[in-house]
């Protein structure tokens, strides 16, 4: 394992943001999660204003995941994101104008890669193509990418294994990481950075919301604390 890599906490069921965002993050303020977000859809703009703006008081970094398709749609999430004043912008299908304007307004960049579609995201496609696309956004100037390798239709585990082997930046994997199995899988092919939402509402991870991201988050350490040990 090349890093620890970091555990992001989606306020988000369905790919869509909970009513009750605000509240579930102030129960959750002190864990040790780092990275915080959520959709653009499920939450009044102002709501999602003010707690972004929490959160950075918190000293969290902020991700707003934007699930669009069309280049007007993708860019009205980025716009959002700038509103918003959030640190990444997940999601979204690469726009040169997305990409310009994340670039013009400080936000870091991680667009869906391969063919996405339908909410919740579906990812299908061949692999070398999936790969091929996420190469093509890295070398037009994306930070990194939003690959859903566990939405995605064909051979998973291939799919995880070319993008750690192939591709030479951030790498976040996003939807139904839902399993301490997944979550292995994420760590031992070394790559950057896991959402994970409706798992902690289901309580897939067992205990309290706060209980069960510390619970993954100390996963994630003693699992990199293991590898680092057999070297």
């Amino acid at each position: 394992m090349k890093h620890e890599p970091e555990l992001t906490v989606m306020l988000t069921y369905d790919d869509r943001t909970v009513r009750d965002a605000a509240q579930v993050f102030e129960q959750c303020k002190d864990t040790k999660a780092t990275y915080w977000g959520f959709k653009e859809e499920g939450l009044p703009v102002e709501q999602m204003k003010a707690l972004f703006a929490h959160m950075k008081e918190c000293g969290k970094k902020t991700v707003l995941e934007v699930v669009a398709y069309t280049e007007q749609e993708c860019m009205a999430g980025a716009r959002l994101a700038a509103d918003c004043g959030c640190d990444i912008l997940m999601g979204t299908v690469f726009f040169d104008s997305v990409n310009a304007f994340c670039h013009e307004h400080g936000i870091k960049y991680m667009p869906f890669v391969g063919h996405v579609h339908e909410r919740p995201s579906v990812l299908d496609g061949d692999i070398e193509e999936i790969l091929d696309d996420a190469k093509l956004c890295i070398e037009k100037g994306a930070y990194g990418v939003d690959l859903l390798v566990y939405r995605y239709t064909g051979d998973r585990k291939e799919l995880l294994r070319a993008f750690a082997e192939q591709l030479d930046a951030p790498v976040c994997i996003a939807g139904s990481v839902n399993d301490y199995d997944r979550i292995d899988e994420i760590l031992h092919a070394g790559l950057d950075s896991f959402t994970v939402g409706s798992a902690f509402f289901d309580n897939h991870f067992e205990g309290t919301f706060a209980e069960q991201i510390d619970k993954v988050c100390e996963h994630i350490h003693e699992v990199r604390t293991k590898e680092e040990q057999t070297v």
